[in-house]
């Protein structure tokens, strides 16, 4: 295997990416309320040893629930259980900057992080959309450059928090009854335009000194949060152009911040559905898509572009002034809007392009079609992996955990087993040293 190697998520979406997935023979509707259809996922891709398992969130009701399952269950507490019932896969959780606080949630990632031996990781991101924002007591969404200034700041208390145990302040000496080093336990004395943290931190330091921090924006305020501190980014890309041009975006702006490009890992997202054949995954595709009302489909693309659905015709193109939305989102609005231009769509075939979903690019076809894809992005540096999105869960995973996985290892690009035990080892991602110790020597 050559020195780069491929890295495989799995974004546990409910039944599966496809909105109509917990429609399909075999699935259960109440999966994504059942933690043992988180630990089931967990599992088969643990079997495959895939990095990781990511879960989104979202803390209001933001979709048409009267059509699909909705995100809901909070991740960080869905993850400590898939531990219990794992011993190497990740744990990547959502949690928004804007409505939590940083001392709550760098002890709720620690925590994660102690319990499963090393395997959490905490993917930052803001909240945009309206309903969340009235779930907490504002009447409109926080503005975009003030959620990525509160953002950055977050994240820099955070790790100060994670950091101000140094790495032998916990003694335990029942002999001396030296339990721990108040010398070595540090305030952080934090006084920001944010947040006002004094610390220290009432938890030792991470097994893995910081929980990988991953990160999901595509705006410019997004790309330089994660440019000065992710590890990994989930990008949106829909074409291989524009997946090279964003990695290679990003790795110059790490370097602004004094990072190597190399220390970012740009992680796509990529939905599948796969059959034996073309043809047969085509069938796959109509069935779902036919099971999707359109109204539901039309709502979505709407949300997604912020203008109303009376605005968009289903048989004529998108309107040439759709404007960036002004207070976030543009992630996946620059996604759809590239996809509807660059293939020439109406709203209804940019809505059949989707396949109900929000902008992630999809492929449709056999194993060995999927693993060409992502061979190609992966040889040329347009992605470091891929955050899987399988259509039906469990279902679309097992097929790619039997059938992709093995082409993958067959032609060198993903491993045959585990190598090391926390998030960092499968990522190849050196741990932060303390810079408490570091000032010391």
């Amino acid at each position: 295997m050559s020195a780069r190697q491929l890295h495989l998520n799995i974004n546990i979406l409910h039944s599966g990416f496809s909105p109509a997935a917990w429609r399909m023979e075999g699935s259960d509707p109440r999966a994504s309320f059942d933690i043992n259809h988180y630990i089931k996922v967990a599992r088969i891709a643990e079997g495959a040893a895939f990095d990781a398992v990511f879960l989104a969130d979202q803390a209001a009701i933001s979709d048409r629930i009267d059509f699909r399952p909705l995100t809901s269950l909070e991740p960080t507490i869905v993850l400590a259980l898939v531990a219990a019932h794992t011993e190497r896969i990740g744990l990547i959780a959502t949690a928004s900057t804007t409505y939590n606080e940083p001392y709550n949630l760098a002890r709720r990632f620690a925590t994660l992080d102690h319990a499963s031996g090393g395997r959490a990781g905490w993917n930052i991101v803001t909240s945009a959309d309206l309903s969340q924002s009235r779930n907490f007591g504002l009447d409109r969404p926080v503005a975009h450059q003030s959620r990525y200034e509160r953002a950055a700041e977050f994240a820099t208390v955070v790790k100060a928090l994670w950091d101000s145990w140094e790495e032998d302040a916990f003694i335990g000496d029942a002999s001396t009854g030296r339990f721990v080093d108040p010398l070595r336990v540090h305030p952080i004395a934090h006084r920001g335009k944010h947040f006002s943290v004094h610390g220290p931190h009432n938890i030792p330091r991470p097994p893995q000194g910081h929980p990988v921090l991953v990160q999901a924006g595509g705006s410019d305020d997004g790309m330089e949060l994660a440019a000065e501190h992710a590890q990994a980014v989930f990008s949106a890309s829909q074409s291989f152009e524009e997946a090279l041009a964003y990695a290679g975006d990003l790795r110059r702006r790490a370097e602004r911040f004094g990072r190597a490009g190399s220390d970012i890992l740009v992680l796509a997202g990529l939905a599948t559905i796969i059959g034996s054949t073309e043809a047969e995954a085509r069938r796959r595709q109509e069935e779902l898509r036919d099971l999707i009302p359109l109204e539901y489909s039309l709502a979505r693309l709407s949300g997604v572009l912020q203008v109303d659905p009376k605005n968009l015709q289903l048989d004529a193109p998108l309107p040439d002034d759709i404007p960036l939305p002004p207070d976030g989102g543009h992630t996946f609005f620059r996604a759809t809007v590239a996809l509807a231009r660059r293939e020439g769509l109406t709203v209804r075939g940019l809505i059949r392009a989707l396949n109900g979903g929000t902008g992630h690019r999809t492929i449709v076809g056999t194993p060995e079609d999927v693993a060409d894809d992502i061979e190609k992005w992966f040889s040329a540096g347009a992605a470091d992996g891929f955050n899987l999105m399988p259509d039906v869960l469990p279902q679309g995973l097992e097929i790619f955990a039997d059938e992709v996985v093995p082409i993958l290892r067959r032609r060198g690009l993903f491993r045959q087993e585990y190598s090391g035990r926390t998030l960092r080892d499968h990522l190849g991602l050196a741990r932060p040293v303390n810079p408490h110790a570091a000032a010391a020597e």
